[in-house]
């Protein structure tokens, strides 16, 4: 990444990071509000998710890890000319922590975001939506995607039927693996969702719905006490899991980018002035 990513301006860039089962496509609210606004929004596609909901996925994608799509990631952002801002969405929000931990963000909003390691969270609807699944085979080594009624009754809960019917027709399968290194990470020997709280130092802002039972509420605070003060959390009264997309997401998007415009930007200007105070008062000597 270029050396003037330490300059005084803060980030125009944001990068939008989807989640399990989802493409790009659940960002398309939030790419036009914030291109209205004058950034530069990139959306990136997590491995293996380029497809129609009708195809098949690739055979790979049932063992993706979130090392892998992390990685990708990674790649994606080194060939910008800044550290952009992060939102996630779901796993993106755990993608968007892991990214931070690597100092590759100026600063990050996670929406409904799934915990990282070690917050420790098996809540009811984890167990409804994977462990189900162990057996006959171990669904870490399959693709799987929940059935419209689980999905409807855990994630899908903020909308009106046929909203849900319609976006539920958009979602893909989505990698066991990936899956399995966020609900029992602690049988994780390659520790795939592991932050470390003490190497993030950009301000992070985390936005949950009241209503959400796939991240509930009681996870996501967990999470915001792992991080101390270093991450804001903020309640959505009525809100469910997909925020991005749910309606009344507009003041979603708009409580996101107060935080861009105020926190995070606060931030980069005091970083600024701290990285250049040893040449300023070496020449006032």
């Amino acid at each position: 990444m270029p050396a003037s990513d330490s300059a005084s301006a803060p980030s125009r860039t944001i990068m939008l990071i989807h989640g399990m089962w989802s493409r790009p496509h659940v960002w398309q609210n939030f790419r036009h509000y914030f291109e209205a606004r004058g950034y530069r929004v990139v959306t990136p596609t997590l491995r293996h998710h380029d497809i129609e909901p009708w195809q098949a996925p690739d055979p790979e994608l049932a063992t993706t890890s979130l090392l892998d799509y992390a990685a990708d990631l990674e790649r994606e952002i080194r060939l910008l000319d800044e550290k952009p801002i992060l939102i996630g969405h779901s796993m993106g929000g755990t993608l968007a922590q892991i990214l931070a931990a690597r100092d590759l963000t100026s600063g990050a909003i996670l929406l409904a975001s799934a915990h990282c390691a070690p917050v420790f969270a098996l809540p009811g609807a984890v167990i409804l939506f994977f462990l189900r699944n162990l057996f006959p085979k171990p669904f870490w080594r399959q693709t799987q995607k929940p059935t419209y009624n689980v999905m409807r009754r855990i994630g899908l809960n903020g909308f009106n039927e046929r909203d849900a019917r319609n976006l539920y027709a958009t979602l893909i399968p989505e990698s066991g693996r990936a899956a399995f290194e966020l609900t029992l990470w602690f049988l994780d020997r390659h520790h795939a969702s592991a932050v470390d709280a003490r190497t993030i130092s950009c301000p992070m802002l985390m936005l949950t719905g009241t209503h959400d039972r796939l991240t509930p509420l009681s996870v996501v605070v967990r999470a915001a006490e792992y991080y101390g003060d270093k991450a804001r959390l903020e309640t959505l009264p009525g809100h469910a899991h997909w925020l991005p997309l749910e309606p009344g997401w507009q003041e979603i998007a708009e409580r996101t980018a107060r935080f861009i415009e105020t926190e995070i930007t606060t931030a980069h200007i005091k970083a600024g002035a701290t990285e250049a105070a040893p040449e300023w008062e070496s020449q006032l000597a």
